[in-house]
Order: structure tokens, then C-alpha cells, then sequence
């Protein structure tokens, strides 16, 4: 473990689990009432000198600093919002050797498809391209669709389609 930044963190529960792991963690999000609640559940659970809680309009700002892991899960949202801009500031607070990961939706669930048809989601591939990293300076060590199980909202059994992207920048003695 090293520094983490947990990006949308909303009420904390990755970068709970990631403290508690003995990372060093910034959890941003953009909600003031998610942040709040995050820090009382590091404080529950004895971790809150472990979690920086920043607040930040990912659009507008981003924290400082280099981290060993960061991670983007499920950073969706509506409007006019600058997903692919976020995922390469992103990509960019990696510390070398470290890794960056992204998660996220594939598609609406399977009793919705077509829900958030105003949100795209792109595939692994698609996010690696938006990303524009240079060439030879980072390894793929994780690109993948998998299909998870749900429950509708009116109780039948469900799925919905979500995909990961594991990503190591490699140290300046490997690049090239």
C-alpha cells in the first residue's frame, strides 16, 4: 500500500475498505453530504486519520498530488460532464509504477436497457482510446466486460453488463 485517490468516492465505502487495506487515501466527491458521511464511517471504523476527504467538482478541480493507485469506479454521470477530460487528469496523478483503475457501466440493466440512454458507456477499449496515453508508457494488465447479477425493483432476478480497466504506468527505466 502506498497513496490512493478514490475518485467520486461518494459515502466512502472503497476508500474505507482501501484505509483499512493500509493505504493512505483522498476520497473526493462532489457531494458535501457524502463527505460527511464518509468520514463518519472511517471514524466507525477507527480509520479516519487514514482518509483526506476533499471536495471537488471533478469538472472544475482535481487534488494535488501523485498517487500509487487510483481509482475511478462507476464515474458516470449526467449532462454535459467531462468523463474522458477526468480519466486523463486521472491517468496523470498516477505516480510511476503505479496503477489506475476504472470501472464502470457497460449499458442500462437488463429490465431497462435503454435507461441513462443519455449517458454513454463506453467499453474497455473505448476508455483506453479516450484516455490518449502515450505510447509505450503504460501496460494493460486488465480489460474485461463482465455481466453481474441484480434484483429489479420489482424483485425479479436481473443483470446488467459493467467493465473494468487495470492500468500500470510503467517506471521511466521501463518505458520505451
Amino acid at each position: 500500500p502506498g497513496r490512493a485517490l478514490d475518485l467520486g468516492c461518494g459515502e466512502g465505502a472503497d476508500a474505507v475498505w482501501l484505509a483499512r487495506q493500509g493505504w493512505r487515501v483522498t476520497g473526493t466527491d462532489i457531494s458535501g453530504v457524502a463527505l460527511a458521511r464518509a468520514a463518519g464511517h472511517a471514524a466507525e471504523a477507527g480509520l479516519g486519520d487514514r482518509v483526506d476527504w476533499q471536495r471537488h467538482d471533478l469538472a472544475d478541480s482535481f487534488p494535488d498530488g501523485e498517487f500509487d493507485l487510483v481509482s475511478a469506479c462507476f464515474l458516470h454521470s449526467y449532462g454535459d460532464f467531462p468523463r474522458e477530460r477526468i480519466l486523463r487528469t486521472a491517468a496523470s496523478a498516477v505516480a510511476p509504477g503505479g496503477i489506475l483503475l476504472i470501472a464502470g457501466h457497460a449499458g442500462g440493466p437488463s429490465w431497462d436497457p435503454d435507461a441513462h440512454a443519455d449517458i454513454r458507456f463506453p467499453t474497455p477499449d473505448e476508455v483506453l482510446a479516450d484516455l490518449e496515453l502515450p505510447e509505450g508508457a503504460w501496460e494493460v494488465l486488465l480489460s474485461a466486460e463482465h455481466e453481474q447479477a441484480l434484483t429489479a425493483p420489482d424483485g425479479r432476478p436481473g443483470t446488467r453488463r459493467d467493465n473494468a480497466l487495470k492500468l500500470r504506468r510503467r517506471a521511466a527505466r521501463d518505458a520505451g
